[in-house]
């Protein structure tokens, strides 16, 4: 065959060659229908032993649905902010959460998602955020009191009620008390329904969770309409009477799904940092120490935790940012494809159900040194290893949907944390189960039995021993 002929025999073919489409991910549907689920439930090692054989992306069932596992800093930010228009938020979610939490901005998508995320932001940023700083403290000290009254305590079940106290005094006006604790017992009844079967039988987790809803969609409903005859400084308040451009306002049913969101979104996850965090520093006792003597230099100018001294705490931001890395209150989010997609070389089909996994970057051992350790001096501005590789860091999520109530949270947990160093200590129980269970949200399967109690001496005069315990 001369030169010519095989030129043109190429061109032929390469037609052929560019239609060939990329190979499905490597991995396992597993059994019939249950696929992979089993395992993913209750094997905490389901992804990282995948990763180890097929790499950053792998295929399994899930639920009954197709799914790709994505994995590591490059995923997040493909999932999260370069080919976001490839994944829907609302066709990721099982029923059971669009059944639990509603029409909320966190199953909108596209120019609904935009319009109401923008009617939210004013009650989570800027001048809203310096009127809460009152609030957080007085509630804060009021239950480190009585912390401290009780002696001995499961901390994650009183964290769950602080930030159940803050979410709903600042966020729905209710005052802290019996209305408090109702409510609080209907948001635990409503979360534990989020991944249990969809039976709706009263006596079910789904069918008490059902319930719950109902009854804190019709507190809500009260309240919007108190606020929509008297205006109040609350988010709920600056939400009824927020508009858009063209004076569009949000509808009662609107505001009542936004509101449970917000107070869903508003306490869950931040109670599981603030657990990790307070646990993490009884673990690392130098760590503790170098925390208080920055509340110590701070306290010399001002008792009070204000919003200007926050903004002079570097280490205890580096603490923070190191109790996301390593202990994320949720370790994924789930999206639905809805547009056929490649990544690494693998084609992803519409219709399947996409994971990003969050703790896969958290603990990439190319962007973090030694990621199993608790090391909050990695986020210091002469290591900054979070800037080794975007979408790093995302405990909060990142790209245009990064969380709404970002500064909202971490304002409240540094207020938090920066008064229980300034005047409380604690210790951990001893031969309780540290171990860390994810869901709903991540917390030591103990619930954190520790002692409190009110600090005897001022900050500047702890020391610690030769064997770093601390010295009252």
């Amino acid at each position: 065959m001369s030169s010519r002929a095989v030129f043109d025999h190429c061109i032929l073919l390469l037609p052929m060659v560019a239609s060939t489409p990329a190979p499905l991910p490597p991995g396992s549907f597993g059994l019939p229908v249950v696929g992979e689920t089993l395992n993913f439930l209750f094997d905490r090692e389901f992804a990282k032993k995948r990763q180890a054989r097929y790499g950053a992306i792998f295929k399994t069932r899930l639920l009954g649905r197709p799914t790709v596992v994505l994995m590591g800093a490059e995923a997040n930010q493909f999932v999260l902010s370069t080919n976001m228009d490839s994944f829907s938020w609302r066709e990721g979610w099982p029923g059971t959460f669009k059944q639990l939490l509603g029409e909320s901005l966190f199953l909108q998508e596209g120019e609904e998602h935009r319009r109401n995320r923008k009617l939210l932001m004013p009650a989570f940023h800027g001048p809203a955020l310096v009127g809460y700083v009152e609030t957080m403290q007085s509630l804060t000290e009021r239950y480190a009191q009585k912390w401290a009254a009780q002696g001995q305590l499961t901390w994650f079940d009183e964290m769950k009620q602080l930030t159940f106290d803050i979410a709903s005094t600042l966020l729905l006006g209710s005052e802290p008390g019996s209305q408090t604790t109702q409510m609080s017992e209907w948001f635990a009844d409503l979360t534990n329904g989020l991944f249990a079967p969809p039976i709706h039988w009263g006596w079910t987790p789904f069918g008490k969770a059902v319930k719950a809803r109902d009854q804190l969609l019709h507190h809500i409903e009260q309240v919007v309409k108190e606020r929509q005859a008297r205006p109040t400084q609350d988010a709920l308040g600056l939400l009824v009477h927020s508009e858009d451009e063209e004076g569009n306002r949000l509808s009662l049913e609107e505001l009542k799904a936004q509101a449970l969101l917000m107070l869903f979104a508003g306490h869950e996850t931040t109670t599981s940092m603030l657990t990790s965090l307070v646990m993490s520093l009884a673990q690392h006792p130098d760590v503790w120490e170098q925390a208080r003597q920055e509340q110590a230099q701070l306290m010399e100018t001002s008792d009070a935790v204000t919003l200007e001294q926050i903004r002079q705490m570097p280490y205890l931001d580096q603490i923070v940012k190191e109790v996301e890395r390593l202990y994320p209150p949720v370790a994924g989010g789930f999206r639905g494809v809805v547009k056929d997609f490649e990544f690494n070389g693998y084609r992803v089909p519409k219709g399947w159900m996409a994971l990003y996994r969050i703790d896969a970057a958290h603990r990439d051992r190319t962007i973090y040194t030694d990621p199993d350790r608790f090391d909050p001096d990695r986020f210091s501005p002469e290591r900054a290893e979070h800037k080794r590789a975007d979408f790093s860091l995302v405990g909060f999520g990142g790209g245009p949907r990064i969380c709404l109530g970002l500064a909202f949270a971490q304002l409240e947990i540094k207020l938090v944390a920066a008064h229980l160093l300034r005047y409380y200590t604690w210790d951990l129980v001893p031969d309780q189960n540290l171990e860390m269970t994810p869901i709903p949200t991540l917390r030591p399967r103990s619930g954190l039995k520790v002692v409190f109690k009110k600090r005897a001496i001022a900050p500047t005069q702890v020391t610690a021993d030769q064997t770093g315990q601390r010295q009252p």
